[in-house]
């Protein structure tokens, strides 16, 4: 029989796979900038929410920002920086939010809360570090993408929960 401590490692790993999996169709996606993603990989880091533990929770982010950077080969670059300060603000949002609102705000709301913590922290970082007073110029597109897609992984992450029996094995302890 499996430890519990394994099943967790294993459950960790398997949502760092699909992060890397929804990373690599997203990499698909033309972007208008470098940094400017859909965040499909941050879907198992909403679902996850209700399963890990905090531990557990920043290491499927660190999993997820190292696989992104090593898919895209970006690993050695100033995007990775990005990656890494917009997972930071986001994962540290929306576990705040679903820890803390659980009982008022609903995945949408965290994935929104994700979003917009990931694409101010991102935008800060580009005013510093690339456009300068330019950054507010892309402020609004960045913000609107990010809002809608936030909404429908919002969304899709709801539905999931809702009719996954795989989830609510897992809830109960089953694998």
């Amino acid at each position: 029989m499996t430890s519990p401590s394994k099943i967790r490692v294993d459950f960790v790993a398997l949502l760092a796979a699909c992060a890397l999996f929804l990373s690599t169709v997203e990499y698909l996606v033309p972007k208008p900038l470098p940094f400017m993603r859909l965040g499909l990989a941050n879907l198992p880091l909403i679902i996850a929410l209700g399963l890990l533990s905090w531990k557990e929770y920043l290491l499927l982010a660190l999993l997820k920002v190292l696989g992104q950077a090593l898919i895209t080969g970006t690993i050695f670059s100033y995007i990775v920086l990005f990656s890494i300060v917009g997972t930071t603000a986001s994962v540290l949002l929306m576990y705040l939010t679903h820890s803390l609102f659980r009982k008022w705000v609903s995945l949408v709301g965290v994935s929104i809360a994700g979003a917009m913590g990931s694409n101010s922290a991102q935008l800060l970082l580009s005013r510093y570090l690339l456009f300068g007073e330019a950054a507010k110029l892309i402020a609004p597109p960045f913000l609107i993408v990010g809002l809608i897609t936030s909404v429908l992984l919002g969304l899709f992450a709801q539905q999931f929960i809702l009719k996954s029996r795989w989830y609510k094995k897992y809830l109960e302890g089953g694998r």
